[in-house]
């Protein structure tokens, strides 16, 4: 199994980087060149390709291999960062980014969204049923490894290196990784793929897609598993700052450990899976650990929203509260490598010609539950009240363990 998983490892590690690289470092990069924070924030739209995975997910599943793409597509990525190393970025009192920068970020989320197919593609084909903890905990780890380092690394590295260093150095590591997929024993070892028949048409392919047994259920439960944690997690931090709590404080509890508890929650829902828990009951009983650490935090946040109510240096209060965040990462990471188990699952029930586009389908319903609360939350509290609105975002952390008496017995 650890020929399988090393290489698995090297590359979702890999796969973190355009992650980290946008949400860490470029935003830094671009704001210390002059541009405004409207037009830094901006930039988040150049995340729009993952949300249409599916759209050439049906390429990977039908026209070549899992790891010519694989291989091919993180090549790719090293191609552009060294096209962008030969793009400063915009010089500082300009308005935005120079278009040549923009289309090459754009394909830079495009490459890699193509690249995301791919390895989890490859993913589900290699690994075993009972590899499927550990191997999804690899993934997450070194998914969270990977966006860390080219975030907050790089971001270290800054004042040596320059713009170009930088994405030539990122061009490099992506060219070895590309070579890792190619070369890489257990990856060679995967079935050659079958001859595929006529291309089906987009309603025929959906009907195929949510044939596959336990499809929709996976697919409403990823929709929403997330929805009352990430609305929770995206504001519990701004109240803390509001009620006395330093950006230092936060930048370290919130920033540092919490991707450390995060990284310790994967691991240790691989861990358990590795022990032959089943991945329903463990979900079960991790579902609830979080929905009274919800509780806990709401309870927080209601004695925090009363008049005069403050974090005091050194108080019990303040203590719960920063402690809180690290204790909701830590659930999260255990929930989602669970979570994604149970995907991954339901993929390899699929048939073969279909595993990469059903994935994406899962994935992609899975990134958007996530994204739907962490950027309405904001309009909710201002719309509802803290009170309110931290008691509808408890209630849809109740809602997946309502779901978990009607998974199929397929998933178990």
């Amino acid at each position: 199994m650890h020929g399988k998983l090393l290489p698995l490892a090297g590359l979702y590690l890999v796969q973190g980087l355009p992650y980290g690289l946008q949400t860490g470092l470029l935003p830094v990069l671009l704001r210390a060149r002059g541009l405004s924070l409207t037009r830094v924030g901006l930039a988040k739209v150049l995340y729009a390709p993952w949300l249409f995975k599916l759209l050439w997910a049906p390429l990977v599943d039908t026209r070549g291999s899992p790891r010519a793409w694989l291989a091919l597509s993180t090549a790719a990525l090293g191609l552009v960062c060294g096209l962008l190393a030969a793009l400063p970025p915009a010089e500082a009192g300009r308005a935005g980014l120079p278009t040549t920068a923009v289309g090459l970020l754009l394909l830079l989320n495009l490459v890699a969204a193509v690249q995301d197919v791919a390895l989890d593609t490859l993913a589900v084909q290699l690994l075993e049923p009972a590899e499927l903890g550990p191997g999804n905990t690899v993934q997450v780890v070194a998914y969270k490894l990977g966006a860390a380092l080219a975030g907050g690394g790089l971001l270290a590295l800054l004042p040596t290196l320059s713009w170009p260093l930088l994405f030539l150095l990122l061009a490099a590591t992506y060219w070895l990784a590309a070579a890792l997929a190619w070369a890489a024993p257990a990856l060679r070892q995967l079935p050659q793929p079958q001859p595929s028949g006529p291309p089906r048409h987009a309603l025929r392919l959906l009907q195929d897609l949510l044939a596959v047994p336990g499809t929709l259920w996976t697919a409403g439960f990823v929709l929403t598993y997330k929805l009352g944690e990430q609305g929770a997690s995206s504001l519990f931090p701004l109240l803390l700052l509001d009620r006395g709590a330093s950006a230092l404080e936060l930048g370290l509890w919130n920033g540092v450990g919490a991707m450390a508890c995060s990284i310790a929650g994967s691991s240790l829902g691989g861990a358990l899976l590795s022990r032959h828990w089943q991945p329903l009951h463990l979900l079960r009983l991790v579902l609830r650990l979080r929905l009274g650490g919800l509780a806990c935090q709401t309870a927080l946040l209601f004695h925090l929203d009363t008049p005069g109510a403050s974090l005091g240096h050194g108080t019990a209060l303040r203590g719960a509260a920063l402690l809180s965040l690290c204790l909701q990462h830590l659930l999260g990471g255990l929930v989602t490598t669970v979570t994604f188990t149970v995907m991954m699952r339901c993929s390899q029930l699929a048939a073969s010609a279909l595993q990469a586009t059903h994935y994406s389908l899962l994935a992609t319903l899975e990134l958007l539950g996530k994204l739907l609360l962490g950027a309405l939350a904001g309009a909710l509290a201002d719309g509802l009240g803290l009170r309110p609105c931290f008691s509808f975002l408890l209630a849809l952390s109740a809602l997946p363990l309502l779901g978990l008496g009607m998974a199929p017995s397929t998933l178990a």
